[in-house]
């Protein structure tokens, strides 16, 4: 126990689906599956027992290591004493000093693992649904996709694709050739992800159980017997994924998925472990457990169960998919899973109080070292309206894993599925996830290479103001753009904080000072979404997938400020392992003004050349006339070209150093 001090808050611990600022909660860990899940539901998937607590403006962090079901009090049984204790095991924690709370993000991620850079096609746009079968409904989906118009990279087959749900085994009847196409949807930019579960059928003429059962890789009861439950498939046993034998098999048995077939993603399901038709949700705590060599019972191996699973998925879909990188996507973790895998959120429910949780468990996972985080857009269970479907696309944007999800059984929740204008807003919303895929991937960067969080609820962006600590909605995403989603069903406008500097309007372009409360217009094609006054935001072009065009041209959207601001681009070649070699590139742009000049630096490091040879650059919210133009520090006829007010652009060699712009008012 800890004693609370006035004005102290706390904030972490994952998957939580309630207010930010735990201050006056009490929270267990223990990876449960629950189905169509309500606000302030307790536990759920996720167990990550690490909290940051910010006093007078000043962050540090706890992160217990400790796999028992364990629990957290932060002033809710004794008003002046915080307390996190658990069923068994050690004591052992760690104290995190910021004193930023970014700062004890980066320093808990850094201790835990950082991940490494996941595909860039993976941070595009993702469908799925239980489930999209036959065949020739897979390919109408992706043919529907590319005739509307509407970007997409990844589509997902849920359990029907199996053969009787036999993990590793494909339906010949729905499927009679996943190879061709796979390889065709891949041809069409498609890249196809599959569903596999931890619950291997018991059926003696199925190769993968009689592997398990001959190299005794099933875990088993205290008294000897195989720990039995039933899943999709009927009865199952289940591999014991704390032993690394197990893993080293499990990893092999994705040859033929990965490298044969060429699947390009696995997705984990179903692994807190789920039992179905128990009281309990899961095995029973006699279960035992290799535990790297350490035998215990399923109390301590319980909430690490998903993570290695998902562990020895990584390592199996990383070996066969080279020279590509490995995709992954788990429900249920444990601290230090970002390092193999993305998640979602689980089964959550098509209404407008989800869509506020959705946010609030996204930006919790962020700030507790799990940035690859995304929901079930539109809602797993129930159907949405078309609101509902664009408000929760616009937020998805932001987040790191976009992807729509459904049960299928309430109606089709495909872009298109609603109305003519849903669907053209939300085509507007997923093209604007493209154009910003050059600035995601870099905040992804960042965070593999620091830690730092790619969400960023305001109270991390300046704990020491104090109108930030309760702010639930609004965020960051990466460093320079601040976003408020739509909750309410009508809404065409909402309120929102606007922390402390100089922020424009994203899509008016209007200039707004910070460290105040202000009223924003968001009619249903639009939402609050402001860039930091200096940013350099770098857009790609629309494209319909990852890699379909070549970026014959980047678009560098500069914001003008009174002050110093740093941006950074972080490029390399998409996929493939090439940059661990150096072949990459970061240009750091500094952007300096006032009232009448203003000046963009940039600072080029890395071996990678892009396929561009040219900038256009966009300044926005110059306050002057511009009557001069400096390139490299000489005096330039590069043509200035007036948009609007306020708003110039210029179209520039890649290799500039240096532009200013002097002028008057």
């Amino acid at each position: 126990s800890k004693v609370v001090q006035q004005g102290e808050h706390y904030y972490g611990l994952g998957d939580k689906p309630m207010q930010l600022n735990l201050r006056g909660k009490r929270v267990k860990n223990w990876a449960t599956d629950e189905y169509g899940f309500s606000k302030d539901r307790d536990p759920l998937y996720k167990v990550i027992p690490f909290y940051t607590g910010v006093h007078n403006g000043v962050a540090y962090g706890m992160f217990m290591d400790n796999t028992f079901k364990s629990f957290f009090d932060f002033a809710s049984e004794r008003k002046t004493a915080t307390s996190f204790w658990a069923h068994g095991g050690e004591m052992n924690y760690y104290f995190i000093y910021g004193p930023t709370p970014i700062e004890v993000t980066e320093r808990y991620t850094n201790l835990t693992g950082k991940p490494e850079l996941p595909p860039l096609w993976a941070l595009g746009y993702h469908q799925c649904k239980w489930s999209y079968y036959p065949e020739s409904q897979v390919r109408e989906l992706a043919a529907t996709f590319r005739e509307k118009q509407i970007p997409c990279d990844a589509l997902y087959l849920d359990i029907d694709y199996m053969d009787g749900f036999r993990c590793f085994t494909w339906d010949k009847n729905k499927f009679p050739d996943p190879k061709k196409m796979v390889s065709d949807l891949e041809e069409d930019g498609f890249k196809t992800v599959v569903i596999i579960d931890p619950g291997i059928k018991i059926d003696r003429e199925y190769s993968v159980f009689n592997e398990a059962i001959e190299n005794n890789y099933f875990c088993r009861r205290a008294d000897g017997d195989y720990m039995k439950g039933k899943v999709w498939p009927g009865d199952c046993y289940f591999p014991d994924f704390t032993n690394p034998e197990v893993r080293e098999w499990w990893a092999g048995l994705f040859k033929e998925l990965i490298e044969g077939i060429g699947v390009r993603g696995v997705w984990n399901d179903m692994n807190e472990p789920a039992v179905m038709e128990v009281e309990s949700k899961t095995f029973p705590p006699d279960v035992r457990h290799d535990y790297e060599g350490n035998p215990c019972s399923h109390r301590k191996a319980h909430n690490v169960y998903g993570m290695q699973m998902a562990r020895a998925t990584y390592h199996g879909v990383k070996r066969f998919a080279r020279p590509n990188r490995p995709f992954i996507i788990t429900r249920s973790l444990y601290s230090g899973t970002q390092r193999y895998s993305s998640t979602w959120t689980g089964d959550n429910i098509a209404s407008w109080e989800q869509l506020w949780v959705a946010n609030m468990q996204a930006l919790r996972m962020s700030v507790s070292g799990f940035s690859f985080v995304g929901s079930d857009i539109g809602g797993f269970t129930e159907h949405p309206s078309s609101e509902l479907y664009v408000r929760w696309i616009q937020l998805a944007v932001f987040h790191p894993l976009m992807r729509t999800h459904s049960s299928g059984e309430h109606g089709n929740q495909e872009p298109w599925s609603f109305n003519e204008e849903a669907t053209d807003i939300v085509r507007k919303f997923i093209e604007l996830r493209y154009q910003l895929l050059p600035y995601l991937y870099t905040a992804f960067w960042k965070y593999t290479t620091q830690g730092t969080p790619m969400l960023r609820p305001l109270a991390f962006v300046d704990a020491k103001d104090q109108d930030t600590l309760y702010r639930n909605e609004e965020f960051l995403a990466g460093k320079h753009l601040l976003v408020a989603p739509v909750g309410e069903p009508g809404a065409t406008s909402r309120y929102m904080y606007i922390p402390e500097g100089h922020w424009y309007n994203y899509f008016t372009n209007e200039r707004v000072e910070g460290k105040r409360e202000v009223k924003v217009e968001a009619a249903l094609d639009s939402m609050p979404l402001f860039a930091r006054g200096g940013s350099v935001i770098p857009h790609y072009p629309i494209m319909q997938y990852v890699g379909e065009k070549k970026v014959e041209e980047l678009e560098l959207r500069c914001y003008h400020a009174e002050d110093k601001v740093r941006s950074e681009l972080y490029e390399d070649s998409g996929d493939g392992y090439e940059y661990k070699k150096g072949q990459f590139a970061v240009q750091t742009f500094t952007y300096i003004g006032n009232g009448t000049h203003l000046t963009l630096r940039k600072h080029s490091t890395g071996k990678y050349k892009a396929e561009y040879d040219t900038y256009r650059v966009r300044f926005i919210g110059v306050p002057f006339t511009p009557e001069k133009v400096m390139f490299d520090d000489e005096p330039s006829d590069l043509t200035l070209t007036f948009i609007s007010d306020g708003v110039w652009e210029l179209v520039v060699p890649s290799s500039f150093e240096v532009i200013r712009l002097e002028g008057s008012v």
